[in-house]
């Protein structure tokens, strides 16, 4: 037990100082008789059970003969301390980092002091994420509470060597984030890399949590593509962590940061491995489809369809008879924003109204634009296909990322016909090869090429197979059964 103040007195002089006299409801700061003895605690209203505080300090109350017996020796008190989550704080700074995380803060007659964990978050109970579902399997998922999220995580993985390190990032708003490896599997380079990264961080406050932090993780910067991979379900997360990956749990926040990844893991979903196999390797192949079609449909049928010229006869009814008054590009382009446009509305609509939204959408806007003209029906229908193939894709982000392209690949056909298109996708194909987030290829493995692990990302193999861990998680103990 460490001596942070001269008396109780004291401590709450300098509990006052930061907190004022009666200035925030919330900052309690109560002297109470334990053991027989006058004492201070401090915690944050709100941030703690309140039922367990009162069994506490019955309890405590109670013995007086371990007061008498250990008046002159504090440290003995924490053998009769009847609650097992009991830490000794360093310094005053962790002690009211403590305070303001959840944590009961006592300091007894002559200042020695510590921590007990009684934190009671407020927030929700785990449930399915809406942008993560599956026909079979678990319907648990992660919340805004780290301790929860933690919990939900050890449930699945009941290993010793499964470790959260915490950590308390920015200046304000002391955010707590957890790392989540499993030791042994968990590269020491990459550790240390997070670890580093985490220490640099220089901020008031990660308001914007888990996205925030991954901008100061890996300086993203105007980089459209993602560099993590989040995930709301906690058997994903544990599928990662046993391969290798790390998992960054940041407290208020539902979402958990996987690292390192590639553009193939934001393809994967854990519906591939609710089914059989081949029904696995099926939907995942319409997967990869349909993210391919989604980014190319759209700009090739513009190519196709405004140089009829590249047409055989056997496609000549490719493209629009009449292009109308304006202009087949500009066209495209107030559709594609369109529906952007109408995918924001409905976020922010509320949901009696949505229903009633997507009929304007559909009757007024679409059908009333074809009648007069605006838009050919081919537009639309095109438009609407490449809308529909981006939400095969898992991963939110990368569907954004994938509508951006489709739009830079529009352009360059539009301006430079066939030259443009095909240069534009060896644009995108070299800009993806030269990202390296956390000095691993973003391409892996087709670039570089391992034809054992593509393999694995086309094909959906039995459980049984023995699969070793991905070289991209640079494991030290790529052998997951020893």
């Amino acid at each position: 037990m460490s001596k942070l103040f001269e008396s109780t007195k004291e401590g709450e002089q300098w509990f006052q100082e930061l907190f004022g006299v009666e200035e925030t409801y919330d900052a309690t700061a109560k002297t109470v008789h334990l053991w027989g003895m006058k004492t201070l605690i401090f915690y944050i209203n709100g941030l703690v059970d309140g039922s367990i505080i009162t069994t506490l300090l019955t309890e405590m109350q109670q013995n007086y003969e371990t007061g008498e017996a250990h008046r002159d020796d504090p440290k003995g008190f924490l053998t009769y301390f009847p609650y097992h989550a009991l830490t000794d704080a360093k310094d005053r700074d962790e002690f009211l980092t403590a305070v303001l995380s959840g944590q009961v803060g006592f300091v007894m007659p002559d200042g020695f002091a510590f921590i007990g964990d009684i934190r009671s978050y407020p927030g929700r109970q785990p449930e399915e994420p809406d942008t993560e579902k599956v026909i079979r399997g678990s319907r648990d998922g992660f919340t805004e509470n780290i301790v929860l999220n933690t919990a939900l995580i050890r449930r699945r993985l009941r290993t010793e060597d499964l470790r959260f390190e915490m950590h308390h990032t920015s200046a304000n708003g002391k955010t707590d984030i957890a790392i989540a490896f499993i030791k042994g599997a968990v590269s020491e380079e990459h550790l240390n890399y997070v670890r580093e990264r985490l220490d640099k961080v220089k901020h008031d406050g990660l308001t914007m949590t888990d996205k925030e932090l991954e901008e100061f993780l890996f300086k993203q910067r105007f980089h459209p593509m993602p560099f993590v991979r989040y995930t709301e379900r906690p058997d994903i997360c544990s599928a990662h962590l046993l391969e290798g990956h790390i998992a960054i749990i940041v407290d208020t926040s539902p979402s958990v940061i996987l690292v390192p990844i590639t553009l193939f893991h934001h393809l994967q979903h854990a519906e591939e491995y609710r089914q059989a196999p081949f029904i696995g390797t099926f939907v995942r192949w319409l997967r990869l489809i349909g993210t391919a079609a989604s980014l190319f449909l759209l700009p090739f049928w513009y190519l196709l369809a405004s140089r009829q010229h590249y047409l055989p006869a056997a496609l000549n009814y490719i493209g629009p008879n009449d292009a109308g008054e304006i202009p087949l590009f500009v066209q495209i382009l107030i559709a594609d924003v369109g529906i952007e446009i109408l995918r924001m509305a409905a976020i922010h609509t509320p949901s009696p109204m949505t229903t009633a939204m997507g009929l304007v959408a559909a009757i007024v806007i679409g059908q009333v634009a074809i009648d007069v003209g605006l838009f050919t029906a081919e537009v639309v229908l095109y438009v609407a296909v490449c809308a529909i193939l981006t939400f095969a894709i898992p991963s939110y982000e990368l569907s954004i990322t994938t509508k951006i392209f489709r739009l830079f690949l529009l352009i360059c056909t539009a301006i430079f016909g066939a030259p443009g298109f095909f240069l534009g996708v060896a644009v995108v194909f070299y800009y993806l090869c030269s990202l390296h987030p956390m000095r691993m290829p973003y391409m892996w493995p087709l670039v570089p090429f391992f034809p054992n692990a593509m393999k694995r990302v086309l094909i959906r193999y039995p459980m049984t197979n023995d699969a070793p861990r991905p070289f991209i998680t640079d494991s030290p103990n790529r052998n997951r059964l020893s």
